[in-house]
């Protein structure tokens, strides 16, 4: 078999039966496979130099076509409410089937870690068909010293194969597209898809499966720190994670996935993968620099064919279109990926409602509360038949990806606040003044007031009152901040058509959590809301 590349790892083959593979390229930087991707016509390559690539039918994720191998690894500790099973003999099926596919093609493969703590980190293989997919892992992952490759050997391998089809009648999947996950042969084989992002939340899965047994905490979210702090920031589409936490007085230690162990925060990734899609430059400007950068991977980005300009605003080939580029692009970007035990956590929340406060404290049963139930709210217009605001639940604010129960997590966050003695805040950006379409949006000068008052400490010493709906503890004045923007109910002028928002909130919130009243202490079930 022929190689290319200045390390192979030929036990790492051995293992997994490649032998027969006709041609693997390790470890190949990022010049020789932006080089290559190009030369095989796989991008275009826009003004300034990012890599622009098309994703085809799949522009997301294929949460339906994810499927776990259910076996005596799995049977008790994978929550199959949420995740879809596969039988042994199916994704042995389908190895067998990839391995053939696989046989006569030219193949990459990147040796990387899931893991900036040292103690923790996850060593793990990406093979992939295509060299924008390897370009576009060595950005969202960590790139090993020269020392760590030395004897370096994967606890986990991800094989992306966008051309394979899988059929359904004899690998038990839902289409052509899968994405299984067999924990007990530490294999993930993902097939008919070219959405990268499939090979990144695979890691996220794989990482949120392993650490809680070692005590360690996965979490979807992003991290900051100051001289002598830091922050972490949950939040699902649209609350402003990414916005709240790029700040440029504090040093980002990642944007979406992170770890908290014994030694403190750590990120998974050494990258970033964006949303681009009307990304403004006066709001996000670091992110947009990242537009104009070689290297960066951008997916179904509109570009003009003769001028090679890019069209951020331009959806016509995604809604969800990104942008995957290092860490070391973001300018205060740590470059260790790690800091110290968090002293505040943000759960970040758009309210269309209008109900929620614009910060509450919570109490460590309260963050547990909220944690598990992970609440947002679309707004009329976003997807079709959304007419009025719509709540969005989805535990741990990352359910696609847990594939323990969620108490498990939540019991753990809740065991580390306490130890720590973190603050925790819950912060609604989104309406004020009654429902999207009657209220407005929550300033976001107000917002990064609030958010800096907590996180130096001086929320603190506020005064407090008790909110009547949820229980937390609320701010009665806040130095920079109108103090009547701090009690939802006064900034409606119908009283009873806040009375009755809220109620309709508490009932969602209170139906949602049912499904976990038999997992959690009596604490946690006392701390959400009390339906009338």
């Amino acid at each position: 078999m022929k190689h290319t590349g200045t390390h192979v790892n030929e036990a790492a083959l051995t293992a997994l039966g490649l032998e027969k593979a006709q041609l693997l390229n390790w470890n190949w930087p990022n010049a020789s496979l932006y080089e290559e991707a190009v030369r095989r016509g796989e991008g275009k390559v826009a003004d300034h130099g990012p890599l622009v690539v098309k994703t085809g039918q799949h522009t997301g994720r294929s949460a339906t076509d994810k499927f776990v191998v259910r076996d005596a690894e799995t049977e008790n500790s994978v929550w199959w409410d949420q995740n879809v099973s596969m039988t042994p003999s199916q994704f042995d099926v389908l190895w067998g089937d990839f391995k053939s596919y696989m046989s006569d093609k030219e193949l990459f493969v990147q040796e990387l870690f899931g893991g900036a703590d040292l103690d923790h980190r996850l060593p793990v293989n990406i093979i992939t068909e295509f060299a924008w997919h390897s370009l576009f892992i060595r950005h969202l992952l960590r790139i090993p010293a020269t020392e760590d490759l030395q004897g370096f050997m994967a606890e986990f391998t991800i094989i992306s194969l966008p051309g394979f089809r899988a059929d359904p009648a004899r690998h038990g999947t839902r289409s052509e597209t899968v994405i299984a996950v067999n924990m007990s042969q530490r294999l993930v084989l993902i097939g008919g898809t070219s959405y990268a992002g499939e090979i990144k939340k695979s890691v996220f899965s794989i990482l949120n499966y392993l650490l809680p047994k070692k005590a360690i905490m996965p979490m979807h979210c992003s991290v900051n720190a100051g001289d002598d702090d830091s922050a972490i920031f949950f939040g699902l589409s649209g609350t402003g994670k990414t916005t709240l936490s790029a700040n440029p007085d504090r040093t980002l230690i990642g944007d979406d996935e992170h770890g908290w162990s014994e030694n403190g925060l750590f990120n998974f990734e050494g990258g970033c993968y964006a949303k681009m899609i009307r990304l403004s430059e006066k709001a996000e400007p670091e992110i947009y620099a990242t537009t104009k950068m070689w290297g960066t991977v951008l997916e179904n980005v509109v570009m003009d064919p003769d001028n090679r300009s890019l069209d951020l605003d331009d959806p016509s080939l995604a809604e969800n279109s990104r942008g995957a580029y290092p860490l070391t692009a973001i300018p205060n970007a740590s470059a260790t990926g790690r800091c110290g035990h968090p002293n505040n956590i943000i759960m970040l929340t758009a309210d269309a409602f209008g109900v929620l406060p614009p910060i509450a404290r919570m109490s460590p049963s309260q963050a547990m509360y909220h944690f598990l139930s992970g609440y947002t709210a679309k707004v009329a217009g976003t997807e079709k038949g959304v007419t009025e605001p719509q709540a969005t639940f989805s535990t741990c604010f990352g359910a696609p990806f847990m594939p323990r129960h969620p108490s498990e997590y939540g019991n753990l966050l809740r065991d580390l606040i306490a130890r720590h003695d973190v603050n925790c805040w819950l912060v609604n950006t989104g309406w004020t003044g009654g429902p999207y379409g009657t209220g407005e949006r929550m300033p976001i000068k107000a917002t990064r007031a609030l958010l800096a008052a907590a996180l130096d400490g001086s929320l603190n010493s506020a005064e407090f009152r008790k909110d009547e709906n949820f229980g937390l503890e609320v701010p009665v004045s806040v130095s920079g901040v109108d103090s009547a923007i701090l009690d939802p109910r006064g900034t409606w002028v119908d009283k009873d058509a806040y009375d009755a928002q809220a109620a309709k909130l508490v009932k969602m919130f209170v139906d949602n959590f049912a499904k976990y009243t038999d997992h959690v202490d009596p604490d946690v079930r006392s701390a959400g809301p009390i339906a009338a």
